[in-house]
């Protein structure tokens, strides 16, 4: 059995969730407290060591984020709550963790919790929340890390080695530097969202660019990239225009 803690400024969603949880998880997660405030929560975590926090991104004195940076290593899972938030949403997507979105959902209840339990008996938790807070810190710092999901767990890439992502229906496959390439079960508006803000460009149903590895853009219908490692990709005509304002605009 896992102990948890709720923090949330509004009591209504505390409530919603904890009923949630204490209906359909209680053989795995058992509330032990609830807090309205960083402050609240910083001191019930020195008090109770939760296994998990459910985390509200946004709040009034101080955001779940900020509860983070006062915690050096952080030894406990976080889920976070959140209305729609697309920063937030990128920056905890880009570190490997799991968010519920505002109404909280009992399907998606269980499922956090299921990989929240996973990630523990992995032991991945400390290593994705120190991802999310220096994430935070630079955010466009392509030297930050993107989690590409493998057989046992989580393999992080530094943004500045991948070259540019391809579609393949429901999978997508990541070319990097040093001719290295992965494949990953997730589609390619997952990459397209999570990479925005680090000099990605969808050029392509097919095909996301980094900057960087542009080496010539050759005119056409819709025209060609050339990378620096010799790669040839198209450029749809629908985005030639929003790709040639976006690569004048450097």
């Amino acid at each position: 059995m896992y102990k948890a803690i709720i923090v949330d400024d509004e009591n209504r969603s505390v409530e919603t969730l904890k009923s949630i949880i204490q209906q359909f998880c209680s053989n795995e997660v058992e509330i032990v407290g609830t807090a309205n405030s960083v402050q609240e929560a910083y001191a019930l975590i020195q008090l109770v060591s939760p296994d998990i926090v459910f985390l509200d991104v946004e709040m009034p004195h101080g955001s779940g984020f900020d509860l983070l940076e006062r915690i050096p290593k952080p030894n406990f899972e976080v889920i976070f709550t959140t209305g729609f938030d697309r920063y937030a949403v990128t920056a905890i997507k880009f570190s490997a963790l799991d968010y519920l979105l505002k109404p909280i959902n009992i399907e998606e209840v269980k499922d956090a919790v299921s990989k929240a339990k996973k990630r523990i008996e992995g032991k991945h938790t400390q290593q994705n929340l120190e991802h999310l807070i220096n994430n935070l810190r630079h955010p466009r710092d392509k030297n930050n890390k993107i989690p590409i999901t493998v057989v046992n767990g989580f393999q992080f890439v530094p943004v500045n080695t991948i070259i540019y992502c391809e579609a393949d229906d429901d999978y997508t496959y990541i070319h990097l530097t040093e001719n290295q390439k992965l494949t990953v079960s997730k589609n390619i508006k997952e990459f397209e969202d999570i990479l925005a803000n680090y000099d990605f460009f969808r050029i392509h149903h097919s095909f996301l660019i980094n900057r960087d590895y542009i080496k010539r853009y050759i005119k056409g219908e819709g025209g060609t990239i050339l990378t620096e490692q010799g790669n040839e990709l198209p450029v749809s005509r629908r985005r030639k225009q929003e790709f040639l304002e976006w690569l004048s605009s450097y």
